[in-house]
């Protein structure tokens, strides 16, 4: 059995000894750059992990896991495009470092090098992985376009919410534990399960990243708190707020949403005092925890051993009780 570090090593050494043998290698600059910047890397090591419940060999899901991982770099190219943001991982983003142009292309190009490694899923079951691979970058994508379009939206229900991050954030996690196990061997209904356990576990990770962005203690979190509040984000905590605010306290968050001119903290502090009020943090946690449990009752029916699933079920406690 692997175990996460192991697997996280594969991972970061067969990123390492990606070839970009091609003609323009101004193409494939950005593409190192940013496959270099590490990260947690969890969608490929839960790819490897997942395959590793039901198979003790991974090394035929390490090329599609690394798939997983450019094909997520490659939204966040272009998700940083998108949110004007400057920074990732601690590093300028790649549309900073070059322009905004070589990102586009350059973030192009990442989707058929993943479409690559992709194809090196072995041949009995690469017809059934690339299906569920193209259904959840559509998927992602238009995740993406939902989180755009509430941008420019004046409501958005709590409902509507989750169907975004179940799109943008909890469907890739999903799919790179049912690719895992599906090349580990899984039959239908067991991967199926493995999608289920994925899916409910990327809700309440995306759940909990709210929460954090808002209740996390800045010296753990390692940035700022309340960037959510500033901006105006509609989190799950926001949107929970307009709906059960009403008199003087909707009518205050209101205000405090269409101010143009703020002291920061002043503001974080008025919202957080309503969402304390309306008692958001504990009805959040909630949320957060009845999709925690879904998760694992959908990982306790997998039919593996128990040992087996101990590494994938210790990572999984890690992401939805993280503290940054």
């Amino acid at each position: 059995m692997y175990q996460y570090e192991e697997l996280k090593e594969i991972v970061n050494r067969a990123i390492n000894n990606m070839s970009y043998d091609y003609e323009n290698d101004r193409l494939y600059e950005p593409v190192r750059y940013l496959m270099s910047l590490g990260g947690k890397r969890i969608r490929p090591v839960i790819t490897l992990m997942a395959c590793n419940v039901f198979k003790e060999k991974v090394e035929k899901a390490i090329l599609p896991a690394i798939g997983l991982e450019v094909f997520h770099n490659f939204t966040l190219v272009h998700d940083d495009i998108m949110d004007s943001s400057d920074m990732r991982r601690g590093s300028a983003t790649v549309h900073k470092k070059w322009n905004v142009n070589q990102a586009i292309l350059s973030g192009d190009v990442m989707v058929f090098i993943a479409n690559e490694c992709m194809m090196n899923a072995p041949q009995p079951v690469l017809k059934e992985v690339m299906k569920v691979y193209n259904e959840t970058a559509i998927e992602v994508c238009a995740g993406q376009q939902m989180d755009m379009d509430f941008e420019n939206t004046s409501f958005v229900s709590h409902t509507d919410y989750l169907r975004m991050i179940e799109l943008k954030t909890a469907v890739l996690l999903a799919a790179s534990l049912k690719l895992g196990a599906i090349i580990g061997g899984a039959d239908n209904e067991e991967s199926e399960k493995m999608y289920n356990f994925g899916r409910n576990l990327g809700l309440a990770f995306q759940i909990q990243d709210d929460l954090l962005d808002t209740y996390g203690d800045p010296k753990i979190f390692g940035k700022n708190v309340g960037s959510d509040i500033v901006f105006n984000k509609k989190t799950i905590l926001l949107i929970k707020a307009l709906e059960l605010a009403s008199g003087n306290q909707l009518k205050k968050l209101n205000e405090q949403l269409q101010l143009d001119e703020f002291d920061r903290q002043e503001k974080i502090a008025v919202v957080k005092e309503i969402f304390d009020r309306l008692n958001i943090r504990s009805a959040v946690e909630n949320m957060a925890k009845q999709y925690t449990d879904l998760a694992y009752t959908a990982f306790d029916d997998v039919k593996a051993e128990n040992i087996r699933k101990e590494e994938l079920r210790k990572l999984a406690s890690n992401l939805v009780n993280r503290s940054k």
